[in-house]
């Protein structure tokens, strides 16, 4: 089992940017695929961004590419999430979450795969 814990949650304005940081612990964090989900308040949850272990193999939700990047920095067992140019659109709660296991760039985007979960951390956009 990993442990993800997420930090770097803020208010922004729109076209401000924000980093979120998961910090994984556990025998095997270098090891998962890592991703991002986020859910806005009546809405379900939706896939934005992940990672493969080496972190070479990226995949983005059509909704924020060229805005988000995704990385990994498995010396330190934490993923980020750099978020730029910001749109009200974007306020949700994020959540890390983690799998080991291969996943396709259509089945990383399933969020039935992920076996562990961060708390989740707000973002809000203002317009």
């Amino acid at each position: 089992q990993v442990q993800l814990a997420e930090s770097g949650g803020r208010s922004v304005q729109a076209g401000g940017s924000v980093r979120l940081s998961c910090a994984a612990s556990g025998r095997t964090a270098n090891l998962v695929n890592m991703g991002w989900f986020r859910q806005a308040p009546g809405t379900e949850r939706k896939f934005v961004a992940s990672v493969m272990p080496g972190g070479l193999r990226k995949v983005y939700a059509d909704s924020v590419k060229g805005r988000f990047n995704i990385s990994r920095e498995n010396a330190r067992n934490t993923v980020l999430l750099q978020m730029n140019n910001l749109e009200p659109e974007d306020t949700a709660t994020y959540y890390c979450a983690a799998f080991a296991g291969y996943c396709t760039a259509t089945s990383c985007k399933d969020w039935r795969l992920y076996t562990d979960w961060g708390q989740g951390i707000q973002v809000t956009v203002s317009s």
